[in-house]
């Protein structure tokens, strides 16, 4: 009995061997794309239409310390006139009803931080061919910026201060609590492109006056760096940022190994104000909203993807 069982076990690993054998040319490698993401507070800042920009008068800039950053949606293009979605759309992020209107759905979506793997998807989503061009649209920022704050009750004034943005850029997001660094705010609404919720970092025997404040930049005034809008334009408020790659990737469908792909957006002066007093300084105003100096632009300022195998 044992030299038969024997038997039926080494029959049946021999057939499993000849199966996988016989298979073996239809086994596949699965590699991946690993997206990551560069703030580059050198890289030139520039308009809608991707020529160098200068602040327009009577406004103030700076550039931010970025920390993290979200987005919707990544497509591949093959050239200037390829129509937007007419790509290969490699990712979309998760949208919600939940406000009214669709929109993205920020405590699904995706974050990271510089250097690290946003996305990862299988390479065999992308279409064997020629890329020249990258669109990816900017939901979500998260970063750091200098401000005086006035008027805050028994305190009074405190210049130079440091807080965290966090910035809704897309074209509309339902957020739901709204926690920055410390604290939590409950929103549960449809966002517009320009919302932005701001918190205080005091410490020592300040920290007791820590608070969010909470803005709308106004409508159209995002910067959306597309320099072949000419040809391949992109809906107003989409914050479909567009980028072309230095040297065009080739796809052919036999690749190995793994592809990096990074987007290197421009932060460089990409916080802006309306500088009311003329001081330079971004001026939050405790006692009264209205006297806060308007945010005007939180776009980003370009974009330069690089590819990379190893």
């Amino acid at each position: 009995m044992k030299n038969k069982t024997r038997l039926f076990a080494y029959t049946g690993t021999l057939i499993v061997i000849l199966t996988l054998s016989a298979c073996n040319k239809d086994v596949r490698t699965f590699n991946d794309i690993h997206f990551s993401f560069e703030f580059d507070a050198t890289q030139e800042r520039l308009d809608n239409l991707g020529n160098p920009s200068t602040v327009p008068a009577g406004h103030a800039t700076q550039t931010p310390d970025f920390k993290l950053l979200s987005v919707h949606y990544i497509e591949l293009s093959a050239d200037e006139f390829t129509p937007f979605k007419d790509g290969t759309v490699l990712y979309l992020a998760p949208e919600t009803e939940a406000g009214g209107d669709g929109a993205i759905d920020f405590d699904s979506s995706l974050v990271a931080e510089a250097g690290a793997d946003f996305l990862k998807i299988n390479l065999e989503r992308l279409v064997p061919g020629t890329y020249e061009y990258v669109r990816v649209s900017v939901a979500y920022q998260q970063y750091t910026v200098n401000y005086n704050v006035n008027n805050i009750p028994i305190i009074g004034n405190l210049p130079d201060q440091s807080g965290t943005i966090a910035s809704f850029i897309g074209y509309r997001t339902y957020i739901r609590d709204l926690n920055i660094e410390n604290l939590t705010t409950p929103i549960y609404a449809n966002k517009p492109q320009g919302f932005w919720g701001f918190e205080t970092l005091f410490t020592g025997d300040l920290a007791d006056y820590n608070a969010i404040y909470t803005g709308q930049s106004p409508a159209g005034a995002t910067t959306v760096v597309n320099p072949i809008d000419a040809t391949s334009p992109v809906p107003a408020g989409s914050c479909v940022i567009t980028g072309r790659f230095a040297e065009p990737l080739v796809i052919n469908g036999d690749e190995t190994g793994e592809l990096y792909i990074t987007f290197s957006f421009s932060i460089n002066e990409s916080f802006e104000w309306v500088d009311t007093n003329g001081n330079g300084a971004w001026d939050i105003d405790a006692a009264n909203a209205e006297n806060t100096e308007q945010v005007t632009d939180m776009g980003l300022r370009g974009l330069i993807p690089n590819w990379e195998w190893k």
